[in-house]
């Protein structure tokens, strides 16, 4: 039997109602609808569909919840089995997938649930459900390149890498009655491509040459020496560029874990000269 759980979402207005038929019109998604607007949530109901010979449930949206924090768009879709290996119950009812997205993405990976005919019943998520959900909601920095020397580059001169921006901890949390997860993106490492063949990793964001530093010493930290001119080359100019790579960790409901990293990218093109010499006799 299914537990009667109440699961708040946010929706734009009371009382929609969708029947199972309707929602085999919309093949796709179909159902219930609490479209992705702050306010307050829908609990979702499934009872017995009229006219589809006593197997499918209707799901209907009822009593509102305060407090919601974030705002989801969840809906039931009725599928024609369940999941692989698992037996479909005795008497009438239908399966449903439960699909719940936040910021369009679909953050709900659940397997089919067997809702019988005349059955309350409402989906739930997991704590790692929400935590994707406060995945999409993370807004990482943006990376800022910066060099020295500030404008063209000199062949066997020390080049100074560093980001002015896009190296800060960030995070954002999601809420659903009963669970909160917050999602944190910390950076881990900055990969830059120099744009004549070489690559360079650096743990941190890189130091910034400041005034009283000497030109000709290299970066203590983040740095490359080109070899080469980039004469010949479309615009004359190497395409630089950097990828700072996110560790993405989550905790809620007493329950955390990781994601796979996550990513900023940045580019630039820079000119490498050669540096003249003057011989005397």
């Amino acid at each position: 039997m299914l537990t009667r759980l109440a699961f708040a979402v946010a929706i734009a207005t009371a009382g929609l109602v969708a029947t199972s038929s309707s929602a085999r019109g919309d093949p796709g998604w179909g159902s219930v609808d609490c479209s992705a607007k702050p306010g307050p949530g829908c609990e979702l109901i499934a009872e017995m569909s009229h006219g589809d010979q006593g197997r499918r449930p209707s799901v209907s949206d009822t009593t509102a919840h305060e407090g919601v924090q974030d705002a989801f768009a969840c809906r039931y879709v009725p599928v024609d089995q369940g999941a692989p290996g698992v037996a479909q119950p005795d008497g009438p009812g239908g399966w449903f997938h439960l699909l719940c997205s936040a910021d369009g993405k679909n953050t709900a990976n659940q397997p089919p649930v067997w809702i019988p005919a005349g059955q309350q019943a409402a989906p739930s998520l997991t704590p790692e459900q929400v935590a994707m959900m406060a995945r999409d909601r993370l807004r990482l920095p943006a990376p800022s390149i910066a060099m020295n020397p500030a404008g063209e580059q000199l062949v066997h001169l020390p080049t100074w890498l560093w980001l002015r921006e896009g190296w800060s901890t960030t995070s954002a949390s999601a809420s659903v009655p009963g669970i909160t997860v917050t999602a944190v993106a910390e950076p881990a490492s900055a990969s830059w491509s120099t744009g004549d063949g070489s690559t360079v990793t650096c743990s941190g964001p890189g130091t910034a040459f400041t005034a009283g530093n000497d030109p000709k010493a290299a970066s203590p930290d983040c740095g490359h020496t080109y070899r080469r001119s980039s004469r010949g080359l479309p615009g004359e100019a190497f395409t630089a560029s950097v990828t700072v790579h996110w560790n993405v960790r989550w905790s809620g409901a007493g329950q955390s874990g990781v994601f796979p990293g996550l990513t900023t990218t940045a580019s630039t093109t820079l000119r490498v000269a050669e540096s003249q010499a003057l011989n005397s006799r």
